[in-house]
């Protein structure tokens, strides 16, 4: 397969994603295309799109270590204050151990509190989001509809600070 470093490391995604429109075309079809460091879900949707098959990056753990998550709606920054009596699962719609045995409140009382299992928590969290949105993303384009899912799941996306 091969290999392409370099586009995420601070320039626009519009950058980014000419560049990926300029090198995918070049590189054999039938090979896996590796992209580095991309690990926001509208970069995966986008380079998947551009016809990248895998990707790696620290970026799930760094947010939950921020106290952040990534939701269907977008980040959410669990540290901030609003969650702090919000009994919520981080994000309802998700199925993983954090969103089905703990609340937005608890999780933030453990962040707040210094707790490691705060820090867990959030990591077990943003790692099954990303794995999932994959699972989905592999079932989408099996199914000839990856297009119509990729709009579908960036329409609700808002980003917090």
């Amino acid at each position: 397969g091969y290999g392409i470093g370099g586009l995420s490391v601070g320039e626009p995604k519009e950058l980014m994603y000419a560049m990926l429109e300029e090198v995918i075309p070049h590189l054999p079809y039938a090979k896996p295309r590796y992209l580095m460091g991309v690990g926001t879900p509208d970069c995966i949707l986008e380079a998947v799109a551009h016809g990248i098959d895998m990707f790696d990056c620290v970026l799930p753990t760094r947010m939950a270590r921020h106290g952040a998550v990534f939701t269907r709606h977008g980040k959410l920054v669990i540290r901030n204050a609003a969650y702090a009596r919000d009994w919520q699962p981080l994000d309802p719609g998700c199925c993983c151990y954090t969103c089905t045995h703990y609340s937005r409140a608890y999780v933030h009382h453990l962040l707040k509190a210094e707790e490691i299992l705060g820090l867990r928590l959030t990591t077990i969290h943003n790692l099954h989001f990303i794995l999932h949105l994959m699972e989905e993303i592999r079932t989408a384009i099996k199914g000839g509809y990856f297009a119509g899912f990729k709009e579908q799941f960036l329409a609700p996306i808002t980003l917090e600070g």
